[in-house]
């Protein structure tokens, strides 16, 4: 099974397995090589008649109590899919304009890099925008992500369209 049928069918089993109470609509399922990230939106609290920082704390605190109130029957739930996909299972919400992950996994991945690319991420560490190289490898990405998302997704649009012409040509 491809990547892009194995994200369907993640996708059709958690908007199965799922209380229908628990988010507006069905869950965006997001699926790497290593994990499979659930997220919900979550109803918006009303929040007209305050300020923004009361309103974020209103946020902050719908969150969290969904967060608690559905622990156990999430980490149930992530332990099927684990057994039944071979995924590890991370959780999150959207609430408003704001997006909490619950949990991620934390990947390894090996690089190797020049002397130049290593003085960019000593560079950031040195300036403190960076724990470590590590952490400053990640920063990269992430601004790398950010300011790129709409190329990013064309290419993994045209990438699902790879995919499935491989799935329909002849067996090697």
């Amino acid at each position: 099974m491809n990547t892009s049928e194995a994200a369907e069918e993640l996708r059709g089993w958690f908007s199965g397995r799922l209380p229908e109470a628990w988010f507006e609509g069905p869950p965006e399922v997001v699926l790497d090589r290593e994990e499979v990230s659930v997220v919900g939106r979550l109803p918006e609290p009303a929040t007209a008649e305050v300020s923004d920082a009361e309103r974020a704390g209103v946020i902050a605190g719908h969150v969290q109590r969904f967060r608690e109130d559905t622990r156990e029957r999430r980490v149930a739930i992530a332990r099927e899919a684990e057994q039944r996909f071979g995924y590890k299972v991370s959780w999150g919400v959207q609430c408003g304009d704001e997006r909490e992950m619950f949990t991620t996994l934390s990947v390894p991945v090996m690089t190797r890099l020049r002397q130049h690319e290593r003085r960019v991420l000593d560079t950031l560490v040195d300036a403190g925008v960076a724990r470590s190289r590590s952490d400053a490898l990640a920063w990269c990405v992430r601004l790398v992500g950010k300011n790129t998302d709409e190329w990013l997704s064309e290419l993994r649009t045209a990438l699902e369209y790879v995919e499935r012409a491989r799935a329909a040509g002849p067996r090697a």
